[in-house]
């Protein structure tokens, strides 16, 4: 079992060409044994945005603080604190914020993409 605590996890700029103002935490990974998942943190400052891309997995978000924007290829969705985002495999998206706070989510992937 492993219990963290995201206070204490250290925050890097992530290796993502076209990114802006993002900051990426990685409370549970492979490395700590993790057999199927991987949670990422992303903390994303005002005026920054993930790079806009596809890949060949899904992915699930969860927000847990702030407002922000998650473009898809039929536009722009508006999602906030306690929203779940379902990214199927190769679909297009990007996060933006366009606040003057943080905007903070989990991103749980294959542990393979992490």
């Amino acid at each position: 079992m492993l219990i963290t605590d995201l206070t204490k996890v250290k925050k890097i700029i992530p290796d993502m060409p076209g990114a802006e103002r993002v900051l990426k935490q990685v409370p549970v990974s492979k490395a700590d044994g993790s057999p199927n998942y991987s949670f990422r943190v992303f903390t994303i400052e005002p005026g920054g945005h993930t790079p806009l891309h596809t890949h060949p997995f899904e992915h699930v978000n969860y927000i847990i603080e702030g407002a922000g924007e998650v473009v898809q290829k039929d536009g722009v969705q508006p999602v906030k604190q306690g929203n779940f985002v379902l990214i199927l495999p190769n679909e297009l998206h990007q996060y933006r914020n366009p606040s003057e706070k943080p905007f903070v989510m989990i991103c749980a992937v294959p542990k393979e993409y992490e």
